[in-house]
């Protein structure tokens, strides 16, 4: 699954007036926030110091959404320090963590050995659930390997939340997102409405995921009847979409509201998508593909992603029914998270390379290389893994409007991934 939000800097009267924001506040919750609230982590070794002195000084709510936890000893010191905070909070503190079930038990020790210590001392305090993907079922689940069977569907949210502020990221909890992968990190502060909308967002997916227990065994959650691979599949995925899409429909009911007094002084608005494919929800992909369509004609749109495979969809839209300039930014190949992985996962960086040429070829025969421009970022010991959208109005050297999550506008991030922007 993944996540994203919608932040765009403007005046009272245009957030009220925009087209652009008429027809996105009938599609998603708007929130509305001053923008000194809201800052930018640049790099992973600052994002991971914040994680640790958040895990440390939230005093009612951690909420971590990602696809995994590593194992090495930066993840053990978030552990700690989550653990730290527990232990003096006299249970005034919750936590809860999401991850994806197959990423989260690759290995002997894994993402739930490294959790355990948490729910063996904190259980009434502390929840974590394992996303399973309804579409891996027997007798394929016994006959795919641990890292294959993670190509079938994954939990792909990474949203990292204390209290009443708020991390939105594509980074998950591991070393080399704390230390030599470039990602982005969206911080926003004290906004409960927010906070307290993603967490809500993040409970719906724990109902209907798996729930790991002390002695690291998984079950249903209590108010949950149906199993995501053993159960029936319509029925899950009917319900599951239901149990997110229904908060949605709630939030854009009450939140869309023309609320003058609240909105008198913001100058930000974010708005949250969602797209889980497996589950037939797919608003973060049809907001973005309205957003290309209705670029106009002098903008600009900044475009990034670390693991570039645009959809067809996409491709048709920006090369034949797009007006906005395009600057794209993707990984050099040595930049590619799987350069020098062992197997057949270490071809992939070549994969994108093929697909990168391909989408070039597409440039020049739509006869767009003035309009189309493509980026390779390169940085010697280090990975990318940012992805993003940046629109600019024509006439503004900044952009109004940008895209934070985990998509990176391909195929699969539409259909196998649960997300969040």
């Amino acid at each position: 699954m993944p996540n994203k939000s919608y932040t765009h800097k403007m005046s009272l009267s245009t957030v009220i007036n925009s087209p652009v924001f008429t027809w996105l506040r009938s599609k998603a919750p708007g929130f509305s926030l001053n923008g000194n609230k809201v800052s930018v982590i640049s790099e992973p070794s600052v994002f991971h110091e914040t994680l640790l002195s958040q895990c440390l000084s939230s005093k009612r709510r951690i909420t971590l959404v990602s696809l995994y936890l590593g194992t090495g000893t930066l993840e053990e010191k978030l552990v700690s320090s989550i653990q730290q905070n527990l232990k003096e909070s006299n249970g005034a503190l919750r936590v809860k963590i999401l991850l994806d079930y197959t990423r989260g038990s690759r290995g002997s020790h894994n993402s739930r050995t490294m959790l355990l210590p948490l729910l063996d001392k904190y259980q009434k305090s502390c929840q974590v659930c394992l996303y399973h993907t309804p579409s891996l079922r027997e007798p394929l689940r016994s006959l795919l390997p641990q890292r294959y069977n993670e190509l079938v569907g994954l939990q792909h949210m990474k949203l990292y939340l204390f209290d009443d502020s708020i991390i939105i990221s594509g980074a998950n909890l591991s070393k080399d997102y704390f230390t030599n992968r470039q990602d982005r990190y969206v911080l926003i502060e004290d906004c409960k409405p927010l906070a307290d909308f993603y967490d809500a967002l993040v409970s719906r997916v724990c109902d209907f995921s798996l729930q790991l227990d002390k002695a690291n065994q998984v079950q249903l959650h209590e108010s949950w009847e149906i199993h995501p691979y053993k159960g029936d599949k319509e029925r899950f995925t009917a319900a599951a979409r239901q149990h997110v899409w229904g908060l949605y429909s709630s939030a854009i009911a009450e939140n869309n509201q023309d609320k003058v007094e609240a909105l008198q002084e913001a100058d930000t608005m974010i708005f949250p998508l969602v797209e889980m494919g497996e589950l037939g929800l797919h608003q973060d992909s049809e907001v973005t593909q309205h957003l290309l369509e209705s670029a106009q004609d002098g903008s600009t749109v900044h475009l990034s992603s670390g693991y570039f495979n645009l959809t067809q969809d996409y491709i048709d839209c920006l090369l034949h029914r797009s007006y906005a300039n395009y600057h794209i930014l993707m990984a050099h190949p040595t930049a590619n998270g799987f350069y020098g992985a062992k197997g057949l996962a270490g071809a992939i960086p070549a994969a994108y390379t093929l697909l990168a040429t391909t989408f070039l070829g597409h440039i020049q025969h739509a006869d767009q290389e003035s309009r189309v421009f493509v980026y390779e970022f390169q940085r010697p010991g280090w990975t990318f893994h940012s992805k993003g959208l940046w629109y600019s109005p024509p006439g503004s050297l900044l952009p109004t409007l940008t895209l934070v999550g985990s998509s990176n506008f391909g195929k699969k991030q539409l259909n196998w991934l649960t997300q969040r922007d």
